[in-house]
């Protein structure tokens, strides 16, 4: 059987680990964010998409990343600092991960991998790629750093995967 995002883990921001087999059952938006990026006031839209269809069964997982132009050098406690303080940020974030090369973080190794993820497959290009991932733990979407969150397309994408 192959895998899905529910057969790994991750730490959250506070370091306390999460199997993310807690989420099943729930439609994810998985993203790497930066505090110091062109796109970091897309924080707002994701907590946006996290107040309006989090009471459905959709949860936003956040995963600082910091292989871009380093825009995430803090630490945990100044990211979710940062987040909550400048976005109000209460959707779920997680410890710093490497999104790209060597030492990627397995979970985005699955989600850019060609063998587990043939069609949303690839490198990570920057802060704020959108993964959207169904009830059952599979790919349904992916969304390029650009694309708001709070997009029409994004936005439909969120209402099918929660009504399927």
């Amino acid at each position: 059987m192959s895998k899905t995002i529910h057969d790994f883990s991750a730490r959250t921001i506070d370091g306390t680990p999460k199997s993310l087999a807690d989420y099943k059952g729930k439609a994810l938006l998985i993203v790497n964010v930066a505090s110091k990026c062109g796109l970091t006031p897309q924080y707002k839209g994701l907590e946006e998409l996290h107040e309006t269809y989090g009471p459905q069964g959709f949860a936003v997982l956040g995963f600082p990343a910091n292989e871009f132009g380093a825009q995430e050098p803090g630490t945990e406690v100044e990211i979710k600092d940062f987040c909550t303080t400048n976005y109000g940020v209460k959707f779920d974030m997680f410890a710093k991960v490497k999104v790209k090369g060597p030492g990627i973080d397995p979970l985005f190794e699955h989600l850019t991998s060609k063998d587990t993820n043939p069609k949303f497959a690839g490198d990570i290009k920057w802060n704020f790629n959108k993964f959207l991932v169904g009830k059952n733990g599979e790919v349904l979407a992916r969304f390029e750093p650009q694309v708001e969150p709070t997009s029409p397309e994004v936005k439909q994408a969120v209402a099918k995967a929660l009504a399927s």
